[in-house]
């Protein structure tokens, strides 16, 4: 497995895990509750801050755990990482829609900013599984 797959299995692993998180912990508030009085700002940037965190501790965990791959990339290599986010940038294009229709119907901040941070992570996700998936079956 080359280094950038390893990369690309982490980028998944960790905006999966961090988002999940998040929003079991976030919308587990929301049912029954003024969704105005939730308090989601402080851990929505405490799991932007973890999963950049998170995504650079096992990057450089993988790096050290295999020295010799860590800094080779080919064209392949190029080709797959354009391609992931080529997709994600469309992903994120289209799911960017959500909460720009919810700010134009004035609906409440908490749900705007839930839908763009799930609208991020859509696109990671989507990014990260293409180039895996461009890994295991060939470009």
């Amino acid at each position: 497995m080359s280094s950038e797959e390893k990369r690309s299995w982490i980028y998944a692993v960790v905006a999966a895990g961090v988002s999940a998180v998040y929003f079991i912990t976030v919308l587990s508030m929301a049912p029954g509750a003024d969704v105005a009085t939730i308090a989601y700002v402080r851990p929505m940037l405490t799991a932007i801050g973890a999963g950049i965190v998170l995504g650079i501790v096992a990057s450089i965990a993988a790096a050290i755990a295999s020295p010799k791959e860590a800094d080779r990339t080919d064209e392949r290599d190029r080709q797959i990482h354009r391609l992931g986010e080529y997709v994600g940038f469309y992903v994120m294009s289209i799911a960017a829609i959500v909460p720009l229709a919810l700010a134009m119907a004035e609906v409440a901040h908490f749900w705007i900013a839930n839908t763009l941070y799930l609208a991020f992570v859509l696109a990671a996700l989507t990014s990260s599984i293409v180039k895996i998936v461009s890994y295991r079956r060939g470009i």
